[in-house]
């Protein structure tokens, strides 16, 4: 083995051989000139990482008890899903909960809707997308995320509760990620709540029939899947979950 190699520490880390820098962090930092790779490197996304965090429990340490709504970006205005998901937020918000959404159109826009109308904080948290997808209208309290984990840990920790929806591949991620923290324990006394029976039907009856009976999950986690076509049924099941966790 060779001993002469050189060598560099850099905070916690050892480099050797060809891994040696030829110039030193601080050197690079007060270079006047020079490229610009070093913004897109792993160890500044680490900060950008943690300045999301941090503005993210910043913007939202004050909110009152919340509810996350999901629900599928392409519903029309003038669909009996938009008018669900406006019922959602205001049911929501005259019970005292602030209605979070990711921000975007169709569900989430009625959800936000739904809420201002009714009083009460309607919040959005975005996500920058290829294409552009700006805050709807109906949002107080907006948080735009360069990162997808970031902005689903806001969505969990700030909420009492998830209701869905009919949408998509995000509605799905976002369903099955809480479900996952709930089976797990990760957070307790989270209902989710799935709205629009029709929807949801055959995958509630696949999450029954195929991953239930095949032994992929326990028959009891099925029932952390709760179906209603009624907001004010949604609300009182997750006001319950509340009284449940505090033990009001």
């Amino acid at each position: 083995m060779n001993h002469d190699r050189p060598e560099r520490r850099q905070g916690s880390s050892v480099l050797r051989g060809d891994l040696v820098p030829d110039s030193t962090y601080d050197q690079r930092l007060l270079d006047r000139k020079g490229p610009t790779d070093w913004l897109h490197m792993d160890p500044w996304r680490v900060l950008r990482i943690q300045s999301e965090f941090v503005e993210g429990f910043g913007s939202l340490a004050n909110l009152p008890a919340a509810v996350t709504v999901f629900g599928s970006a392409r519903t029309p205005r003038d669909s009996a899903e938009y008018e669900l998901g406006v019922r959602v937020g205001h049911a929501l918000a005259k019970v005292g909960y602030a209605v979070i959404t990711g921000g975007g159109p169709g569900v989430m826009e009625a959800a936000n809707k739904g809420a201002l109308e009714a009083d009460g904080v309607s919040v959005g948290l975005g996500i920058e997308l290829p294409h552009e997808q700006r805050l709807n209208e109906y949002v107080d309290l907006g948080v735009e995320f360069r990162y997808f984990f970031v902005r689903k840990t806001m969505f969990v920790k700030y909420s009492s509760g998830f209701i869905a929806l009919p949408g998509g591949f995000g509605t799905l991620d976002e369903l099955f990620e809480a479900l996952t923290l709930v089976q797990t324990h990760k957070v307790t006394s989270f209902p989710v709540i799935l709205m629009g029976s029709e929807f949801w039907a055959p995958l509630v009856d696949w999450v029954r029939t195929t991953l239930a009976k095949t032994g992929k999950i326990s028959p009891s986690d099925v029932d952390l899947l709760r179906v209603t076509d009624d907001p004010d049924e949604a609300v009182q099941i997750i006001l319950e979950a509340d009284r449940h966790r505090t033990g009001a």
